[in-house]
């Protein structure tokens, strides 16, 4: 029989082990500075009933016809479909992969060591980051820049160097364009040192829309060469490109192949961002360490979503330039919502920064801003970000704040700006217009 002083002593001494327990660091270092993430509250906010979306980047309409009969027959047709297929990829994707883009970049891609299949393009950048930037390395960020990056980087171990387009002067009377958003050559060389590993470019860019032009990708191209600097190329948006503007992939260009990773995006290419199918191009040397990463964390990616994927590339290689290209139409159909959108906005005040690409236009709410300078929150929270959240809660209306795609020191420079989504079905946009003009009437004359 136990007496009671033993069992004293017991409890006593599993009190000890479990505040020794509690005392150890629970969470990786990696994870410090980023376990906050502004999209979790914004979404939330926007999820109410009766709040237009603009916020969010995705189509809420339905992916082209031959995509939805292409999943379809992914799911319903060859039973061995819902096994595993190749790692790396589902052979009948990574070809067409290779054979629709080696076309466009000017290269002899082999489908087994130059191409990889990841969960989407988030996926992609992940695996990317893991695979090339080493603890100390220092990876070059475009701002404003798609907010994943930064994070990404610090969980490598890197360290993120960060140069901001700068915008011109405005002109009276006139919108602002993404154009005129620019790089300083020489602030941008000044960023490269010994110790850069990586530079990333996102072109057509999230959130600012903006399609960097050959010049621009040229004395990118040189510096990369100049310091043996790998180039990420983000270029999920390359079919939404407007105004007749060209998108140019940096990897074509002379020299780069060889230090260049592009990454691309089912979702964004075919209007099925929940499918989660991205890729990674790049030369043998650069994709064997991506797929070290990828065998020892995700492994393979749904086959079917693959499948489908494939065949709908299959389709679109088909009409690829004619009219009937699906590239072509979606193209057209989002000029016109964003046309429709920058008009809108301008009937409460807002001024949209035109965007030559993408999903997104950010607009200038300065005159807002002059108007309703004291607006709730905590004061270190960006006037934007205070703005998006009384601009939902009053007027039924979400977006995001531009400032979340900066990094700290250079996010009060930029807190009079928001991103709106424009690639949105038509009765999304006419909600939008209801909400804009009773917000037009509460202004009166």
């Amino acid at each position: 029989m136990w007496s009671p002083r033993w069992q004293m002593g017991k409890s006593r001494l599993v009190n000890e082990e479990e505040q020794l327990t509690m005392a150890k660091r629970l969470q990786a270092r990696r994870l410090d500075g980023i376990d906050y993430n502004p999209w979790v509250e914004f979404i939330k906010l926007s999820s109410e009933d009766d709040i237009v979306n603009l916020g969010q980047g995705f189509p809420d309409f339905p992916p082209p016809a031959f995509a939805v009969e292409a999943f379809q027959h992914a799911v319903s047709g060859d039973f061995m479909l819902n096994q595993y297929t190749t790692a790396f990829g589902y052979p009948p994707l990574t070809r067409i992969l290779a054979s629709f883009f080696g076309k466009l970049l000017g290269q002899e891609i082999n489908p087994r060591k130059n191409v990889l299949v990841t969960v989407g393009a988030y996926g992609a950048l992940f695996t990317a980051f893991q695979a090339l930037v080493d603890e100390g390395d220092e990876v070059i960020i475009i701002e404003p820049f798609f907010d994943c990056y930064e994070p990404m980087t610090l969980m490598a171990g890197g360290r993120p160097v960060f140069v901001s387009l700068k915008p011109s002067p405005t002109r009276d009377g006139e919108l602002d364009s993404c154009s005129d958003w620019q790089l300083d050559p020489v602030e941008l060389a000044s960023k490269f040192t010994s110790r850069t590993k990586a530079l990333i470019l996102n072109t057509p860019s999230n959130p600012l829309g903006k399609v960097f032009s050959r010049a621009e990708l040229e004395l990118v191209a040189s510096l990369c060469q100049q310091h043996d600097v790998v180039c990420i190329a983000d270029e999920v948006y390359q079919w939404l490109v407007y105004d007749g503007y060209q998108h140019v992939s940096i990897a074509s260009l002379p020299g780069m192949w060889d230090r260049t990773l592009t990454i691309g995006s089912a979702g964004k290419t075919f209007s099925a961002t929940g499918w989660k199918v991205g890729w990674v191009l790049g030369p043998g040397r650069l994709l064997k360490h991506l797929h070290t990463v990828h065998q020892n964390s995700i492994f393979h990616c749904p086959t079917q979503a693959q499948a489908a994927v494939a065949e709908s590339f299959e389709w679109e290689q088909l009409h690829f330039g004619q009219p009937s290209s699906y590239f072509v139409q979606f193209q057209q159909a989002s000029q016109r919502s964003r046309d429709h959108v920058m008009r809108s906005l301008q009937v409460v005040g807002l001024r949209p920064i035109i965007p030559q690409g993408s999903y997104f236009l950010i607009t200038d709410i300065s005159e807002l801003k002059s108007k309703m300078p004291d607006l709730p929150g905590a004061t270190d929270e960006p006037y934007d970000s205070r703005f998006v959240k009384w601009m939902i809660k009053n007027k039924g209306l979400g977006a995001i704040p531009v400032s979340i795609f900066y990094s700290a020191p250079h996010r009060k420079h930029f807190d009079h700006y928001i991103r709106i989504c424009f690639v949105k079905d038509e009765s999304t946009l006419q909600a939008m217009d209801k909400k804009l003009q009773k917000w037009k009437d509460e202004l009166g004359p």
